[in-house]
C-alpha cells in the first residue's frame, strides 16, 4: 500500500501557544515525519498575516500557519473570516491528503470539519477530543459555574450555570454540534474516562479509539541529591481556578510542623498574572503564608521537564476538574516519579492509589494534607516508585494512529 499523505491539524502551534493539546499535535507530526510519513502540519493562529494573507509558513514548507479567527464562542462557529474557507479549500486541493487528522476544531470554527469533508470526500477525518468542549459551555470543563462538579449536561442544567442563554440555546447548540460531528469518520480520545462522557453524550462506543498521547523519549536525568533531607513535590503545569494550586497551598498551611519541616515544595506554574485580580490575591496570600515550604519558579520550557523532574521525589496534579490525560502524568512515569493526584477522571484512570502513586479527594485540603504526611515514609516512596511503568512513546503512539488511518 503506498504512504498515506497525512494532514495533522492543530489549532494552536506550541512554539506559539503551549497548551497539551497543541504539544501533543506536534509530536505526532514530527514523530510521523522522522518515520518516513508523507506529513504536513496546519496550526491556527491569531497572529497577524503579511499582506493579509490566510496562510504562512513557519520553520519549513510543511509546517503551515492559518490565519484565522473563531468568533462565536457558544457553537464555536466562525463567522467574521468564513471568506477565508475557499483559501483553506484551495490549500487541501492542493496538499489532496489522504487523511486528515484535526486535534481540535477550536479557533478554526467548527465548521472546518463539513469543508474538509466536503472539499475532500474520499479523505479519512480523525478528530482527537481533548477536553469536554462539545458537551459542556464551561470552558470544556464538566464544572458548573458555583464550582461543583458536573456528571451530565442537560440543556436545562446548562441554562441553570447560563441563564443569559435559554434551555433551547444549550438544544440547539448540541443539535449543530453534532451534525458537524457527523463528518468526522473516527474519533480518538486519550483516555476511557473522556471516551464514556462522549459516548453518554451521544457518540456510538465504535466510534472512539483510545490513544494514549505519546511522549518523545528522553534520556532520564541523573536523579538529584537532596541535600536538605526534605521530600520534594513539584508542581508543574498552568496556574488558574482550575488547576488546584489553592487547594495545594491550603493543605501545606495546615500540616503539622513535625511533618512540614520534612517537606518542600517546587511550583512550576505560567499565567498566574493572566487570572482575575481576586484570585491572584487569594494565591498570593496562601504563598505568603507557606513561603517557608514553597519555591515559586514561574513558567518553564518543556525540554527542562526531565532536569525538573530529576529534583522531584513527588510530582503533584491537584485538579479540581476531570482532566483527561494531563501530559505531566505521562512525563512523571517517563521521569520515574510517583504521583499524588485527585481522586476523578483522567487523574484517576491514569495514576492507581498506593501502586504507582497516590489519591487524595478531590478539592479537600485536609485530605490532601493526610496524604503529602502519607507521602513522606520511605517505604511508600520506593513501592510508589518502583512500580512505575514506562508511558506509551510516540512511536508507539504513531503506530496505534497509522493503523487506524489505514482502516
Amino acid at each position: 500500500m503506498h504512504n498515506q499523505r497525512i494532514l495533522i491539524m492543530s489549532h494552536g502551534h506550541p512554539e506559539i501557544n503551549k497548551g497539551g493539546a497543541e504539544v501533543a499535535a506536534y509530536n505526532m507530526y514530527k514523530e510521523l515525519e522522522r518515520a518516513g510519513q508523507d506529513v504536513y502540519f496546519v496550526a491556527r493562529t491569531a497572529q497577524t498575516p503579511h499582506g493579509g494573507a490566510a496562510f504562512s509558513t513557519r520553520n519549513t514548507s510543511r509546517e503551515i500557519l492559518f490565519h484565522t479567527t473563531m468568533d462565536d464562542g457558544f457553537l464555536f462557529s466562525n463567522l467574521k473570516t468564513r471568506h477565508i474557507w475557499q483559501e483553506f479549500r484551495d490549500l487541501l486541493q492542493l496538499i489532496k491528503p489522504d487523511v486528515v487528522h484535526l486535534h481540535h476544531y477550536f479557533l478554526f470554527g467548527i465548521e472546518v470539519l463539513q469543508e474538509i469533508k466536503h472539499t475532500l470526500p474520499e479523505a479519512k477525518v480523525v478528530l482527537t477530543l481533548h477536553e469536554f468542549l462539545a458537551i459542556c459551555h464551561n470552558k470544556g470543563l464538566m464544572v458548573k459555574t458555583d464550582g461543583k462538579l458536573c456528571y451530565k449536561a442537560s440543556p436545562r442544567d446548562c441554562h441553570g450555570c447560563f441563564p443569559e442563554k435559554q434551555p433551547g440555546d444549550f438544544f440547539f447548540r448540541e443539535k449543530y454540534l453534532k451534525a458537524l460531528f457527523q463528518n468526522v469518520d473516527h474519533f480518538v480520545s486519550p483516555s476511557h474516562f473522556l471516551k464514556q462522557r462522549y459516548v453518554d453524550w451521544g457518540l456510538q462506543d465504535h466510534q472512539i479509539s483510545v490513544i494514549e498521547n505519546g511522549q518523545p523519549i528522553t534520556p532520564c536525568a541523573q536523579k538529584s541529591e537532596q541535600s536538605s533531607g526534605r521530600v520534594h513535590l513539584a508542581f508543574f503545569g498552568q496556574i488558574n481556578p482550575y488547576k488546584g494550586i489553592d487547594v495545594l497551598l491550603k493543605a501545606l498551611s495546615i500540616l503539622p510542623d513535625s511533618v512540614a519541616k520534612k517537606v518542600s515544595v517546587d511550583i512550576y506554574g505560567a499565567n498566574l498574572d493572566k487570572q482575575d485580580s481576586s484570585y491572584q490575591k487569594q494565591v498570593k496570600k496562601l504563598l505568603k503564608k507557606v513561603r517557608h515550604l514553597v519555591s515559586f519558579h514561574g513558567a518553564y520550557e518543556s525540554h527542562e521537564m526531565p532536569d525538573l523532574l530529576a529534583g522531584a521525589d513527588w510530582a503533584i496534579v491537584p485538579s479540581v476538574w476531570w482532566e483527561n490525560s494531563p501530559m505531566v502524568i505521562q512525563e512523571a512515569f517517563s521521569a520515574g516519579v510517583p504521583l499524588i493526584v485527585s481522586n476523578i477522571g483522567g487523574m484517576k484512570e491514569k495514576v492507581q492509589h498506593q501502586v504507582n502513586g497516590l489519591h487524595f479527594r478531590a478539592g479537600s485540603a485536609t485530605d490532601l494534607a493526610d496524604t503529602i504526611e502519607q507521602c513522606l515514609e520511605p517505604d511508600v516512596i520506593q513501592q510508589c516508585s518502583g512500580n512505575i511503568i514506562p508511558t506509551v512513546s510516540i512511536s508507539e503512539c504513531v503506530t496505534q494512529h497509522l493503523a487506524l488511518y489505514s482502516q
